[in-house]
């Protein structure tokens, strides 16, 4: 039987909500996260306060996890985030968010693109140094929204350039804005898999509900194994536009997953336990 690599992202769900959510349901909820058997789950970020103020207390919400055979990622933004994240024996991958749009990533990392290489550069000494790995975000992965040139050829050789030079392995291609479509998606990873298959390639798509299977099949169908989503699809990215495009809902994922008898490794009955935590933790 197939499998996937499912990542759970309770982080990105979180991330760009306004009122507070208490520390202490923070940890219920990824707890109940913790209980469904995904590979990895992004739980939190180590970056400004400032710019994340929702994620301040990651730190602390780590304290509370329970053990559990699903790995933790950790977002960070810079090397001072990388050092406070790579403390922590608990978690096993730092995420990165690197944009192939200039303004994204000036939006996102108050830097610029050739800025931002030379910070995964260090980003990914520090990782190696504290035996963690990189997860690299190719932000904006299938699309531009600022009026900047855009095309697949654009994305491809940043990929090619981030695993030659600083041989980073695992590249999840992030739908920021949910301007995918199943054909781009497809041709993106028909282009990278075979041409880079020594780099793990993810799909982190931001998807209206409705969409979300067609994705999910041309992404599979392409050669894609690595799938991020969010229960009911909340959140999505608070430094991209106004309106937040929802993550891809898990829930869908996992029903074409079953429906084409593939394996995830996840366990229904806690799944369907965190969706109705989740009802209680989001607005």
């Amino acid at each position: 039987m197939e499998k996937v690599t499912l990542i759970e992202c309770p982080r990105d769900a979180m991330q760009g909500l306004h009122d507070f959510i208490p520390t202490e349901q923070k940890i219920e909820y990824i707890n109940s996260i913790l209980a469904c058997g995904f590979d990895t789950v992004d739980f939190g970020s180590f970056v400004s306060p400032k710019a994340i103020p929702q994620l301040r207390d990651t730190a602390q919400v780590l304290d509370g996890l329970n053990d559990s055979d699903s790995k933790l990622l950790a977002i960070v933004a810079n090397e001072r985030g990388a050092n406070d994240a790579s403390t922590f024996e608990r978690i096993d991958y730092l995420g990165y968010p690197f944009s192939v749009s200039e303004e994204f990533q000036k939006r996102n990392t108050n830097a610029t693109i050739d800025e931002s290489f030379s910070r995964v550069e260090r980003i990914q000494e520090i990782a190696k140094k504290n035996n963690k790995e990189l997860v690299l975000y190719l932000s904006m992965g299938f699309g531009n929204p600022y009026g900047e040139e855009w095309h697949p050829d654009i994305v491809t050789a940043w990929c090619e350039k981030l695993y030659s030079k600083l041989d980073v392995k695992i590249q999840a291609l992030s739908d920021t804005i949910g301007a995918g479509t199943p054909d781009i998606v497809s041709s993106l990873f028909d282009t990278l898999i075979p041409s880079l298959n020594e780099v793990e390639f993810g799909a982190h798509l931001h998807t209206i509900p409705e969409n979300a299977k067609f994705l999910v099949d041309a992404a599979f169908n392409a050669g894609c194994r690595r799938f991020d989503g969010a229960i009911k699809g909340f959140g999505g990215c608070p430094m991209a536009t106004d309106d937040l495009t929802g993550n891809m809902p898990t829930e869908r994922m996992i029903e074409w997953f079953i429906d084409n008898e593939i394996e995830t490794g996840v366990n229904m009955e806690p799944f369907n336990t965190a969706m109705t935590k989740a009802l209680t933790v989001f607005p």
